[in-house]
């Protein structure tokens, strides 16, 4: 489904969401940089797409970046975007993979991060834990997902564009009939926020902080993999 839209991902995330992906890609870099605090990390970009977060992610000036995704399409145009960076001192990497079998060691990983790509891993849980264990003690993992706005007449609003104008504006520009009407569905499927921190917790991750983002349509979670005691 990825490699048949990836021609027009990045003009459909923008224009569905009106320009604000943009900012809450920018919102989730500033909190996962000031919890990490410095630059040189290595940071693990998972379902990276055509590489939106990663490269917002340049501003921590990390030592590493990887990014995986299953779609090689998607990926193919992620290495063309940073051709553009290839003067930064930065080793970048890009892996095609299903975050429930991640072919990446142990603890290898200062920060880990995904957006709006987690309510698509087949095993929410297993990706989950596949995460927590290629970051090191210590580590942060940022996740930008979209959910459903908690104000009744907001929410009835962004139901009635998500679940009835966004299908169709997404076929249109896209041509695939499937993609833009799983998305609506996919977010209504997915846990509410209280909810996932609960599996983030049951996973083994700690400190798990998150906040509201465009009354809701978007949440901003940061854990943290527990340090050696």
């Amino acid at each position: 489904m990825f490699d048949t839209i990836a021609h027009r991902y990045d003009f459909l995330n923008h224009l569905l969401s009106l320009g604000i992906d943009r900012r809450w890609r920018a919102q989730g870099v500033k909190a996962l940089q000031s919890a990490i605090g410095r630059h040189g990390a290595s940071i693990l970009d998972v379902a990276t797409g055509t590489g939106d977060l990663a490269i917002a992610a340049l501003e921590m000036k990390p030592a590493l970046l990887v990014g995986i995704d299953i779609s090689r399409e998607m990926l193919s145009l992620a290495e063309k975007k940073f051709l553009k960076y290839s003067t930064l001192t930065l080793s970048r990497f890009f892996i095609q993979a299903e975050v429930e079998h991640l072919p990446i060691p142990s603890e290898i990983f200062d920060a880990a991060m995904v957006a709006y790509g987690v309510r698509n891993f087949t095993n929410l849980q297993q990706g989950l834990r596949e995460i927590h264990r290629v970051l090191k003690p210590g580590g942060r993992f940022l996740v930008l997902e979209f959910s459903l706005p908690r104000l009744p007449v907001m929410r009835q609003l962004y139901l009635f564009y998500f679940s009835k104008l966004l299908p169709s504006i997404g076929r249109f520009f896209s041509g695939s009939r499937y993609a833009y009407s799983y998305l609506p569905a996919s977010v209504e499927q997915f846990p509410q926020p209280e909810e996932f921190v609960k599996i983030l917790h049951k996973v083994g991750f700690a400190e798990v902080k998150w906040k509201l983002q465009t009354l809701g349509i978007s949440v901003l979670y940061l854990a943290t993999k527990p340090p050696v005691t």
